[in-house]
């Protein structure tokens, strides 16, 4: 292998099965669902880890822009390119739009595809399948990895695996549909099937070549949308009505069902596509009774469930096979053989217009972020988070004053022209009509703050 590779971070859905969780403005990419780190965080680091890789470019919507410029400076990668997408076309346009900026900068690349939402145990596996894929794509394959399965799944797409080629690969037969529960019991027997994971890799041209063939109608609109977009310093907004002339295609219709140059990796690395609750009751550690619990719990004769919940105690006596989600505005209660469907309430709600599809109160900002606890009339109380080295914007407000309690690092706040620092447990307080702001003077340490705001009357 000899060519460095590019990976693109796809990481623009909303994440809706895993509601209430994953909202649109902070969907499940931008959350820590397996431990600590964000789902986007933990793809950056593996990637990081990957030998014969460059800065990614993370491919999402405007949404999401704060958070991943936050994921990316945490993973060290702030240099990297970011494409915003007004409206989403799914992946074969995104991928065409990743694949024409990097040409029409003189690049042309293998491109390693990777959703924002998956987990994988064994780096060093991962990393021979992408040196084999790389060889095959360096040869002009447009390639995809394929999971081993483990059991009959029914919510995974699979690939019909065909002729050798060589050790490590083989050419793709067929893709195939989520199957019913027979056909994925024939899949798992037959040793024929792989799971289909979504991970590409290909040269940009290549892949572009294929749209030229076999969707031009997904070319065409991709290439308007980047040339009549703009580039903010690495971070590029793609044209609106350009991008909404694009059909709404996968990779997989697009140009993977329709090449003759398909082949398929097998990745044996401990691979699961976080898509639902149940996946994340398969990823944890379960107690002697079978339940998978984060947070607090006091459980009676319950089994075989999924709990997770931030803050509130869930109680629950005598369930088996449930999963019981718990977010500050809202709470799913669900059957775990029908967690997929939790979609369905999803649009029901986005049909009813209801807050809770967008946001459960927590917003994004380049330099961190808020949730509101408690909004009254006149009255506020709010948690900042500002991220290492960050700062709010410089403002004043008329008619409210704005008290700050210090619970976690260090601030530097700026009150009337004077700055000074302020430790956790103290306070500071900006009067109306005062520009204040503040910062976070530490380069590694999160700084965590109580806002509490009281409006006059009539302040708008």
């Amino acid at each position: 292998m000899s060519d460095q590779i590019v990976p693109i971070i796809l990481s623009g859905g909303a994440g809706s099965r895993l509601w209430p969780a994953s909202r649109r403005r902070q969907p499940k990419q931008l959350l820590p669902l397996v431990d600590d780190r964000s789902m986007l965080l933990i793809t950056l680091q593996r990637i990081s880890a990957l030998p014969n890789t460059g800065m990614p470019m993370v491919v999402s919507n405007e949404d999401q822009r704060s958070g991943i410029q936050r994921e990316l400076h945490r993973a060290g990668l702030s240099g990297s390119r970011i494409v915003l997408e007004p409206v989403g076309r799914n992946t074969a346009p995104a991928l065409a739009v990743a694949a024409l900026d990097l040409n029409g900068r003189g690049e042309d690349p293998l491109l390693l595809v990777l959703p924002a939402d998956h987990i994988i145990q064994n780096q060093g596996a991962l990393a021979e399948a992408v040196d084999a894929a790389a060889g095959l794509a360096e040869q002009g394959y447009l390639v995809t990895f394929g999971v081993t399965p483990t059991h009959p799944e029914t919510g995974y797409g699979y690939i019909e695996v065909g002729t050798a080629l060589g050790e490590s690969a083989m050419t793709v037969s067929q893709f195939r549909e989520k199957p019913d529960a027979d056909t994925a019991a024939r899949y798992l027997a037959d040793g024929k099937h792989l799971w289909n994971s979504g991970m590409f890799m290909f040269r940009a041209r290549r892949y572009l070549e294929e749209l030229e063939l076999h969707r031009p109608d997904v070319l065409t609109p991709a290439r308007e949308a980047l040339l009549g977009g703009k580039d903010d310093d690495g971070v590029v907004t793609l044209d609106a009505a350009a991008m909404a002339q694009a059909p709404s295609i996968s990779i997989d219709y697009a140009v993977m069902e329709s090449t003759k140059r398909a082949a398929v990796v097998p990745l044996n690395a401990g691979w699961t596509d976080v898509g639902s609750w149940e996946a994340l009751w398969t990823l944890g550690q379960a107690d002697s009774a079978g339940n998978v619990i984060t947070g607090d719990a006091a459980l009676i004769d319950v089994t075989n469930s999924f709990i997770r919940t931030h803050g509130r105690l869930i109680a629950a006596i005598g369930l088996d096979n449930i999963a019981i989600v718990d977010s500050p505005d809202a709470t799913l209660i669900a059957a775990r053989d029908r967690v997929q469907d939790v979609k369905e309430i999803v649009d029901r709600l986005s049909e009813e217009r209801r807050r809770e599809v967008e946001t459960d109160g927590t917003e994004a900002r380049p330099w961190g972020g808020f949730v509101t606890l408690l909004d009254l009339q006149g009255f506020r109380i709010v948690r900042l988070w500002i991220e290492p080295g960050a700062r709010t914007s410089l403002q004043s407000h008329d008619h409210r004053i704005e008290h700050w309690i210090v619970i976690g690092g260090t601030a530097k706040v700026t009150i009337g022209g004077e700055t000074r620092l302020v430790e956790a447990g103290d306070s500071a307080v900006a009067a109306a009509g005062a520009v204040h702001r503040i910062e976070n003077p530490s380069d590694d340490v999160p700084l965590e703050v109580i806002e509490v705001d009281v409006t006059a009357e009539g302040d708008q």
